[in-house]
């Protein structure tokens, strides 16, 4: 249990060291990371256009397993 205890005050440390360093970071520059409505506009489009695809995917491959496994 000690090892236990040990390794994750060792993590959080190194994690909290992590976010104090982004943090400083962002205070530095703080106009960093914005995204354009443009952008979000386009991820979104891509992933709904890929989700459809996928569950057109999912339907004809459904309605035809049967046919398809005499083959």
């Amino acid at each position: 249990m000690k090892h236990t205890a040990a390794r994750t005050y060792r993590l959080v440390r190194r994690l909290t060291a992590r976010l104090e360093k982004r943090l400083e970071e962002a205070r530095r520059q703080p106009d960093r990371g914005d995204i354009s409505i443009t952008t979000v506009i386009i991820w979104v489009a891509a992933v709904t256009g890929a989700v459809l695809i996928a569950g057109t995917i999912a339907v004809v491959i459904s309605k035809y397993n049967g046919k398809l496994s005499g083959l």
